[in-house]
């Protein structure tokens, strides 16, 4: 039974998730246009959270659930407080991303892996310098930018599926340089309505599947 409703928990969320484009692209707002914002992660949440237990004895499975929380609790108040407030709430979830990561390493990296590992948090701060430069809170930015790259970077090199939870994160990562992009040079464009909410969402979703499912297989075995 609860198999049944963790699997009905996944697919909701997908639903949620991938839905909220309509409100994205007809420019709705409102209190129920923010709660449809946030469904998607906390669903994502919640189905990390029932299998937390049987994921990880030593609690990397509520990690991952507390990540996800924090991304859906930043999701809310970057809508309904600010921009600012969202992003310390984005921020908390990637520090602990970074430690679940950081107790998980991939004990072996080709020297490729490796070396991109090392570049992905420099290339976003390179990239959001050239984007933010001269605008207010710059810097802010930037420390940000530096911090989801350091996740991206950490969960590239952990031990969970680089093509589903490095590539989630990297998609984390490109959704916030989409932000810093809305802001400046694509100000006026479509390309943040097309290109933030599926890469972010996106990213989120394969970043759980990822770390759920190898944790509970090392689990089993």
């Amino acid at each position: 039974m609860q198999q049944t409703a963790v699997r009905i928990i996944w697919w909701a969320a997908l639903a949620a998730g991938a839905s909220y484009m309509l409100p994205v692209l007809a420019g709705w707002q409102g209190p129920a246009i923010i709660a449809w914002k946030g469904a998607g992660v906390t669903l994502l949440a919640l189905w990390a959270a029932l299998q937390a237990r049987d994921a990880n004895p030593e609690g990397e499975g509520w990690l991952i659930a507390l990540v996800l929380a924090f991304g859906a609790l930043g999701d809310v108040l970057l809508d309904a407080v600010g921009l600012t407030t969202g992003a310390a709430a984005f921020a908390v979830g990637h520090v602990i991303a970074i430690i679940l990561y950081a107790r998980n390493r991939r004990p072996a990296l080709s020297p490729s892996q490796t070396l991109f590992g090392w570049l992905i948090a420099p290339l976003g701060v390179v990239i959001t310098i050239a984007l933010v430069h001269g605008q207010p809170d710059a810097m802010l930015a930037i420390a940000y930018a530096a911090l989801v790259g350091s996740m991206a970077a950490f969960a590239w090199t952990s031990r969970f599926p680089r093509y589903r939870t490095g590539i989630g994160a990297v998609m984390f990562l490109v959704s916030d340089l989409v932000i810093f992009a809305g802001q400046t040079v694509w100000t006026g464009t479509i390309w943040p309505k097309l290109l933030i909410w599926p890469l972010y969402f996106g990213g989120q979703a394969l970043i759980a599947w990822g770390v759920v499912k190898t944790l509970q297989a090392a689990n089993r075995g």
